[in-house]
């Protein structure tokens, strides 16, 4: 099989961060990209050096896939753990594992500590949860990767309990630009459901709450996906299976060829090829087709399970975002949710970069009269917020010249250098966005910039990283101190000479020395 050029850095990537000591990386591939054709040809090189790997998942089905990629993908077989069958001494070097099962007592106590030296695990964002603790501390000594299609800066917080690095990150914007998925349009329906009401759980909107605020709203719903997506092949997701099962009803009613799926369903893999196949245009679930459910024909997702889970969001909308032939784009119907909660996830968040964004790309699709691209609105959003930003970073740097203090502020510093990068400085992996530590703060005060600015490890270390590239020229208070006296590119002056200056000046009683043109001066030597 041949890896598509960004299956095949992400294993090189993988590779690099265990060969640099963080055991513990994340890998990150939008749904539709083919996730598990690059963990198996990963676990496929581990094997071949002579170690055991093992894949663990949470469902049967997403055993089933990777069992059956690793045999597309490299021709290798694998064992199973799962119910009745054990994997222990079977001559198999993979295991596709069952965390229900592995993490039983009995069963991990089979296995010695060093039996598995690599595991991946899938669906990455469970890892936290108590079943794949108790596997991944067992076997401790292993290379661990952990696959999601989405971790967005909330999820790399909680994450980062864990996982020490991102190794390798595929945004969905440039899998899109790329051709490997298809472009996403959205449209807003005029409906307006009130959500004000459904009390929270768990950090999201509980489902029963949604399924009584939903219910009364279904058949209004139903007009509109006439209008939309009649013929569409459209995936529907809704929160309780009785409310999927009354939507289905009333799709039938309207003329669809409409089937429903749950977890109780006995003949749901049935229904499921049906689908697929074509004898049904429309399938609604209650949230059973989040993960590991492949059907590139889908061109409409209407997701009547709103939520403010970026990463659960993302993994519906990723049922319909891979390309298949004559497939055009894929339409998500986005309905007006009445909501105090401003953080609910809408398709603007699917390539936004920040709320900001977000907010102003939905907007604009609130406006539209018809489907908008959605990567062309982000590409609009993004131009709106440089210009913002421009214009505040400005006013700011205005501001910050008219202040006196004995501390510099870091953007002012970061501009005043040029180092525009550094004033612009987003966290983008999971050590990064955490808080920065004591010890960073503690070097930045010692250089005199103003710590309180600094917002995370990762725009610590960056600062730092400067302050020592540049540790042979005036420090960021002497630059200030300077400037403020009308010097000019102190930043360029050799330390010892900025200190030389000051000294001059404080035995000035802190004016200019007589003779010395601050807009002229120049040091003997400058570096």
């Amino acid at each position: 099989m041949n890896l598509r050029p960004y299956q095949t850095e992400a294993i090189e990537a993988i590779k690099q961060e265990w060969d640099a000591g963080h055991r513990n990386t994340l890998l990150v591939l939008p749904t539709g990209t083919g996730k598990t054709i690059v963990f198996a040809k990963l676990v496929e090189d581990m094997v071949r050096r002579g170690e055991r790997a093992l894949i663990l998942a949470h469902r049967g089905e997403l055993l089933d896939q990777a069992a059956d990629k690793l045999q597309q993908a490299t021709g290798l077989g694998c064992n199973v753990e799962k119910a009745e069958q054990s994997a222990f001494d079977d001559w198999y070097r993979i295991t596709v594992g069952s965390v229900q099962t592995m993490m039983r007592e009995e069963r991990l106590r089979r296995f010695p500590r060093d039996y598995y030296q690599t595991i991946v695990v899938d669906e990455a964002h469970h890892a936290l949860a108590d079943t794949y603790q108790r596997v991944l501390n067992h076997f401790s000594g292993a290379k661990v990767l952990g696959v999601t299609a989405t971790p967005d800066r909330g999820d790399q917080r909680s994450l980062g309990q864990y996982f020490h690095s991102i190794a390798y990150n595929y945004p969905l914007p440039k899998a899109i630009k790329d051709g490997y998925l298809c472009r996403i349009m959205a449209q807003t329906v005029p409906i307006n459901i009130d959500l004000t009401g459904v009390r929270m759980q768990a950090g999201d909107f509980a489902a029963k709450g949604l399924d009584t605020a939903l219910t009364p709203y279904l058949a209004e719903i139903v007009e509109q996906m006439r209008r939309y997506c009649m013929d569409r092949k459209t995936l529907v997701f809704l929160p309780l299976i009785q409310t999927s099962q009354y939507m289905r009803d009333l799709l039938q009613q309207a003329g669809f060829a409409a089937c429903e799926v749950n977890g109780e369903s006995r003949d749901r893999h049935e229904v499921i090829r049906d689908f697929a196949q074509g004898k049904y245009n429309v399938c609604c679930n209650s949230m059973l087709l989040t993960e590991g459910f492949d059907c590139p024909p889908i061109d409409c997702v209407v997701c009547l399970r709103p939520t403010k889970i970026r990463s659960l969001y993302q993994q519906i909308i990723g049922r319909g975002t891979r390309p298949a032939p004559s497939k055009e784009n894929l339409l998500l119907l986005d309905f007006l949710w009445l909501s105090q909660r401003h953080d609910l996830c809408r398709p603007a968040y699917l390539l936004a970069e920040n709320e900001h964004q977000a907010n102003a790309a939905t907007k604009a699709i609130n406006e539209a009269d018809g489907p908008v691209d959605l990567e062309l609105m982000q590409e609009l959003a993004l131009d709106e917020e440089i210009h913002e930003r421009e214009e505040a970073l400005m006013k700011e740097l205005d501001r910050l010249k008219k202040r006196r203090g004995t501390v510099t502020d870091p953007l002012e510093w970061a501009m005043t250098i040029g180092e525009q990068n550094l004033a612009d400085y987003e966290p983008d992996g999971i050590a990064e966005s955490l808080p920065p530590e004591l010890d960073q703060l503690s070097k930045l005060i010692q250089a005199g910039l103003d710590a309180t600015k600094i917002t995370s490890a990762g725009q610590a270390d960056a600062y730092l990283s400067a302050l020592q590239d540049r540790k042979d020229y005036a420090t960021p208070n002497t630059v200030m101190r300077l400037k403020q006296y009308g010097f000019r590119d102190v930043e360029n002056w050799p330390r010892d000479a900025a200190r030389k200056m000051i000294s001059r000046l404080a035995l000035n009683h802190w004016k200019v020395p007589r003779g010395v043109n601050p807009k002229t001066y120049r040091p003997e030597r400058v570096a």
